[in-house]
């Protein structure tokens, strides 16, 4: 069954709704990503955070008051009118909710904690409820009145990827006609810690696959899509595949073959019934750790031996870590968008220096076109700690 993606609601370090998102998504605009100290003692690391004030949650969820929620109400409020429009006619009790997230309100608890650290009690504010996965999908079926299913996926960077696709699945088996999904991931000082004791966090602009690569940054995003199975008035966009595979090579390292990515890549092509060639653009995973983009070149030259235009978007976003999958794949939406009048690509960002240790890829100019004539297929990888490996394809509908 094909699973119409109708809006698209998202905020990150390059814009606050999708019009600006896009915007400064093909101008290829890294102004986001600045350097900041705070996040990770005695270092000042570039950082892809939301700037500005967000959207206030009511008085009756403070409770459910968490950064992480802002965000995802954020990206909500965009599609308001879509979600209202699809309670009208669906009813409340058939609209599921799943949603990836790898921080959930981790930071207020870990300043929670902090303050109980110093004063022997917990701050008035703070409230387990913040810091559960399941947060996000429970606060928006709250503040929605929703009564479907709702539920998080947590697989580290490919959970809202993962996301997306059990969307899929609750629509496939009948139990909603539509489904809200994506992600949220907000920055925090454990994550950037975490990343950061592994020596995988760079002090400079992330660099995916030259040959000076040292490190990802981390950044903060929301995106959230409202799924159905039928498509709204206007264009018609859909996630025709999907693939994922768990190659459980190591805790944090990937499989250094790249066969889990491969594979992954191959499932998505075989259930949307496509040939690589037919593929236009793939939005990399591109981190720029040494043995992911190592890995992940070499699935890519080995699964698309013609080529395919391709690029990392983490320079102009960061790495955010459990949205990162869904917020990709608003990037193959974005670029398939009727808004989209001159058919721009995510251009790679790098410093031009490639590695002779892997295969040559084609990388995406801002130069480069994407086809003005439907049907168009566009993939995005997401690749997790444990090897947990997701490639989803978006394109026109038929």
């Amino acid at each position: 069954m094909t699973a119409y993606l109708n809006a698209l609601g998202v905020i990150c370090a390059l814009g606050r709704d999708k019009q600006e998102v896009a915007r400064n998504l093909f101008a290829g605009d890294c102004s986001g990503m600045r350097i900041e100290a705070g996040w990770v003692v005695e270092r000042s690391l570039p950082v892809a955070a939301v700037h500005g004030e967000l959207a206030p949650i009511a008085p009756e969820m403070a409770e459910q008051r968490s950064r992480n929620n802002q965000l995802l109400l954020e990206a909500a409020l965009q599609i308001r009118p879509a979600i209202d429009q699809a309670i009208q006619t669906y009813g409340r009790e058939r609209i599921g909710i799943v949603l990836g997230t790898s921080t959930s309100g981790i930071d207020e608890a870990s300043r929670g904690l902090a303050h109980y650290i110093r004063e022997h009690e917990f701050p008035a504010d703070y409230d387990y409820q913040q810091q559960e996965l399941g947060a996000p999908a429970n606060f928006l079926a709250d503040w929605l009145q929703l009564s479907g299913p709702a539920y998080v996926i947590s697989t580290a960077c490919t959970s809202s990827a993962r996301a997306l696709m059990s969307a899929q699945r609750l629509l496939d088996l009948g139990m909603c006609d539509a489904v809200l999904c994506g992600g949220v991931d907000s920055l925090c000082k454990l994550t950037l810690n975490g990343f950061s004791a592994l020596e995988a966090v760079s002090g400079q602009r992330c660099n995916p696959f030259s040959a000076n690569r040292n490190g990802i940054n981390i950044g903060e995003a929301a995106v959230l899509f409202l799924m159905s199975k039928s498509a709204s008035d206007g264009q018609s966009i859909a996630l025709l595949g999907s693939g994922a595979s768990s190659d459980a090579h190591h805790i944090s390292a990937p499989e250094p073959t790249g066969r889990g990515a491969r594979q992954a890549m191959h499932k998505a092509l075989s259930r949307a019934a496509l040939q690589p060639s037919q593929i236009s653009y793939l939005n990399l995973h591109g981190t720029a750790t040494q043995h992911n983009d190592a890995m992940e070149s070499l699935a890519v030259a080995a699964l698309f031996p013609d080529g395919v235009p391709c690029s990392s978007t983490k320079p102009m976003t960061g790495h955010t870590l459990g949205a990162a999958g869904a917020l990709e794949a608003a990037f193959c939406w974005l670029s398939l968008s009727a808004g989209n009048s001159e058919h721009a690509l995510p251009p790679h960002i790098w410093d031009g220096q490639p590695d002779p240790d892997l295969p040559a890829l084609n990388w995406v100019t801002p130069a480069d076109r994407l086809a003005s004539i439907a049907p168009r297929y566009l993939m995005s990888n997401s690749f997790a700690f444990g090897g947990n490996n997701v490639s989803l394809i978006i394109g026109d509908a038929p």
